[in-house]
Order: structure tokens, then sequence, then C-alpha cells
């Protein structure tokens, strides 16, 4: 088993009282919240903002009605579907082509004067992000907020070339490019908006905080602060301290456990039924077992071992997105926008099929319990009569996924057979440094005007950013025990914990701060335009 322990800061004891972000729908109307004077003592001493939960939070336990989220419906109609011409090669003058990005624009909010908040889109539809991110929404009224949902190209609809062709044409697939049409399309957005200093504020989950990091970084004079939920810019090679590759695996082994609040047997029983797996997938009579037992489809014959390794790294592979999607409240966000949504705290749902300790007794009846734990995710429609385990939950859902394993690299790493398998599947050979030394690794007292924030239940926050950087101005971390993969991003629910809200207001006071200084930056004066002109 493994913990995350959570220090706690005794020496912040003033404190101050704001209303959670869910509004008078909450069931907890005021939270404390640590005062800025001893948040921004935090971050001096290069402490991040620890959220504590209030005493052992859990969720509500028992049978009860689902909350309903608290967003508008339907927020597409607030919103336009803009199109705009985008270099294919942003570094190179030998290729002019050009394919259509797609974005919306969502101004019910704008007002002149106001700021422009931008969503940097990651691997899937842009609408997926338009409908989830409801930290955006729901500042937008109060700093009169132009919304801005970009979406990353090759994914959605902004492929650069026919389905046919994408395969063939993956090269310019790549993070520099996307955020050079991010670029482009921030100074189009000024001008369109007659003002060259409108403030922008970048938003990101997941890969989006990864880009929205790496753009501040970059492009400081075109986006003012980002915050980047989930954003594990911290899990590639050549950084010092090396990234702990275990750490994944060791977080939903903990959400699956007693930690995390699921059944305390069931982190054990997912051990065994792999240990299973493997034993019954020696001979062709355990083959058959293993198909009866989890229903396999006709389509996934099991003829060897290969057949039963992919098998249980496609079994894995469910606990490791339900630990992602681990919000406490039913979401439809790691399946894709999919319907039905998973359920509240998923892991916990798929524990309870797992809860017997006697199960290991029973081979069979071990594999049918997991069968039924990962059908909480590849069954979350309910509607499937057998697995494939050469298919994911859905369409949408399996491209991103195979785009994204052309960008980067599975978990496990093994750097050997990676670079093979980037050959045999892509004709392409990686650099396994080149994120390091692009982007700088931990090296980051450069940039400025970022706060990342992770959740503790999600199992990319091994590799995110989990202490503010000293030595640089607003580099802030931002710790959610109770939080899943960049819960604070989302609309607010009653069923948030009270960490999720406070992280939400932390964020909120570094959007205000950073908005002051961009509308109150220094303006060259006349007798400067002067000097300037007379130099050149």
């Amino acid at each position: 088993m493994f913990v995350l322990c959570c220090s706690k800061h005794s020496s912040i004891q003033r404190q101050l009282f704001r209303r959670c972000a869910a509004g008078e729908k909450s069931r907890m109307r005021v939270l404390a919240l640590l005062a800025l004077l001893g948040c921004l003592q935090l971050t001096a001493a290069g402490l991040p903002f620890r959220l504590r939960p209030r005493g052992p939070w859990r969720g509500s336990s028992g049978p009860r009605a689902q909350p309903e989220l608290s967003q508008p419906a339907p927020l597409i109609s607030q919103c336009k579907e803009m199109w705009r011409p985008t270099r294919l090669d942003h570094f190179s003058e030998a290729n002019p082509s050009e394919f259509q990005q797609r974005y919306f624009v969502c101004d019910k909010h704008w007002r002149e004067g106001g700021s422009v908040f931008f969503y940097v889109g990651n691997e899937a539809d842009v609408l997926l992000y338009l409908n989830n991110t409801g930290l955006m929404w729901e500042l937008a009224p109060k700093y009169n907020a132009l919304l801005v949902f970009a979406e990353h190209r090759y994914y959605g609809q902004s492929k650069p070339f026919p389905a046919k062709q994408l395969r063939k044409n993956m090269e310019w697939l790549t993070s520099e490019q996307a955020m050079a049409d991010y670029a482009t399309l921030i100074w189009e957005l000024r001008e369109q908006l007659k003002d060259p200093d409108v403030p922008v504020i970048g938003f990101g989950g997941s890969y989006g905080g990864m880009l929205g990091t790496w753009f501040r970084c970059k492009y400081p004079h075109l986006v003012d602060g980002v915050i980047a939920g989930s954003a594990p810019i911290w899990t590639y090679k050549g950084e010092r301290p090396p990234y702990d590759d275990g750490s994944f695996a060791k977080i939903v082994t903990q959400d699956a456990s007693a930690e995390g609040g699921s059944a305390p047997a069931c982190a054990s029983n997912v051990r065994e039924a792999w240990k299973a797996l493997m034993h019954l997938g020696k001979t062709e009579e355990g083959r058959q077992t293993i198909a009866v037992a989890l229903q396999l489809c006709e389509d996934s014959r099991l003829d060897g071992k290969a057949d039963v390794r992919a098998l249980r790294d496609w079994a894995a592979s469910a606990w490791d997105y339900l630990a992602m999607g681990d919000y406490p409240w039913p979401s439809s966000y790691i399946v894709n926008g999919a319907q039905p949504p998973l359920p509240a705290f998923p892991v916990r749902a798929a524990c309870e099929h797992l809860a017997d300790r006697d199960l290991p007794d029973d081979p069979p009846a071990l594999l049918r319990a997991l069968r039924s734990a990962i059908g909480v995710f590849y069954n979350h429609t309910r509607d499937l009569e057998c697995f494939s385990f050469k298919q994911g939950p859905n369409p949408e859902t399996d491209e991103d996924a195979d785009f994204w394993g052309y960008q980067f690299w599975p978990e496990p790493f093994d750097e050997k057979a990676t670079i093979e398998g980037c050959k045999a599947t892509w004709g392409v050979t990686p650099r396994p440094l080149w994120a390091t030394i692009q982007w700088g690794g931990r090296r980051l007292e450069g940039c400025s005007n970022i706060v990342w924030s992770n959740g503790l239940l999600d199992p990319w926050s091994g590799g995110g950013v989990l202490q503010n950087i000293t030595g640089a101005k607003d580099l802030v971390a931002v710790i959610i025990p109770e939080g899943a993969h960049h819960l604070d991003l989302m609309f607010s629910n009653p069923a948030d914990p009270p960490s999720v809200c406070e992280a939400r207001a932390v964020e909120e006071h570094y959007i205000a701060k950073w908005i002051r200084e961009a509308r109150g930056r220094p303006q060259p004066s006349l007798l400067q335009h002067g000097a300037l002109l007379a130099a050149q």
C-alpha cells in the first residue's frame, strides 16, 4: 500500500471566510480559506498551498440521490463556432500550407475593458473542455471575460488532412506547433478586440495544463498567467531528481485501497487477479477459463501468452482511467463526454465487486469479479454483451489514445521498446531528452505567473509540481488531498470537498492579481517613442 502524507501548516492561524464557488446550492456555503497573507508567506517560503481536508472526509456514505451538476445547459448555445487558417508548419518558410483550426468564442459576459479566458486545448474534441471547464464559466461574469476554447491540431475537427491521409502525415503533430497555433490566435484576438493589452489568462487541464505551462514560459507576452490543473510536466527523462515512474501505479493502488476510501480487500484482490490471469494463460484450457470468466468476444481470442499480457494491460488501463476520473459526483469527462456518466467515486464503485477477501480462493470467481469491476469503465453504457480487449470504451477515446501514443509514450516507460514501437507504428524515432531540453525540466525559475494544482487521488500527480518554485514570481503549487484529475477546473458541485473550493479561491486570487498587473503595466511615453524612432 502507498500512503501520501499531507503536511499541515500550523503557522497559518489567520483565516478569512469566503463563499464556495458552488454558491447558494452548496451544502457548505461558507468555508475557511487560508489567509491571503499566509498564502503569500507560504509562496515566499517555497511551500505549496496544501489544502487540508476537514477531518476524515470521504464523501457521503450509503445510497443517496445524486446531485445535479450546477453548469448551465446547453453551454454551446452561448458560443460561436469559429474557424481560422493557421500554418501547417510555423517554423519553416519552405512549407506555406495552411489548414482550418476550430475554436469557440463565448462572449455573453464580455465587456470592453474585460479579460480573455483562453482554454489551451488538448487531446480531444474541444467541446469536451468547453462543456467541463466550469472554473472559466463561473468566473467569467465577475471579470467580464471573453471565453475562448481553442482546439488542438489533429484532434476534434481541426484535422490538417482528410481522415484517410491523416496517419501518413503526423509529423506536424507536436506541442510546439500546437502552441504556435494558439500564439497566432491570441495575437489575432487582440487585434480583433482592438485592445493589444487585454489581459489573457490561460486555463488547461492535464496535457492542456502542460501546454499552458510551456506556453506561459515561451510566450509570456501573449498570456499573462496560467492555471494548470493536473499537469504532469515532470515525467520526462533527464530531470533531476528523476521522475518516479512507479508513482502512477502507486497512486492507483492507493485509490483502490482503504486509504482511498475503497473496499480494503480491493487492491490485493486485483493483484491476485493479475497472477491468476498469467497462471491460467499458460495453457489452452486456462485461457478458455479466462475467456468465459471475462466474457470475451469472439474477436478477442487468447492464442498465447502475448494475448494474455495484452488482456492484462487492457484491464489495468480501466483502473488507470477510473483513478483519473475519481470525482465525487457522476461524470462523463473521462469517457470523452459519452453517456451515461461514470458513477461518483468510480474506483470505489469498481472495488465493491472485489470486496470479498475470499475471492482469490476461487480464480474463476475472482476473474468474474474483475470483469464486473472493469466494466464500470469499459461498459459504462451497460449495453455490452461481451468484452474486446482490442477496443476502448468508445471510438473517440480510442482515436485520442492512438494519437496520444504518437505524441507521448505510455507508462511504465521502456525506452528501447518505445523507440522500436514508434518506428514500427509511426516510422519516427523519438528523442527521449527533448522535452527536458526544450522546456527546462525542473529548472523553471525563468518562468512566472503559473498556478499548478494537483489532486492526490490523481495518479498523474506523481509527475506534477507539488512544491512552489522559489526565486521566481508566482510559481505556486496547490495540493488538493481529495481531488482527482483537475477536479478544480470542473463546475462547482454540492458534493465537492472543501479543499477543492479553497483551491478555486486561491486560483481566483492569482487570476485577479494577474489581471490587475496586466492592466497596470506601464506604457511607453511619447518621449520614449521619439527616442526609439531617433535611434532607428
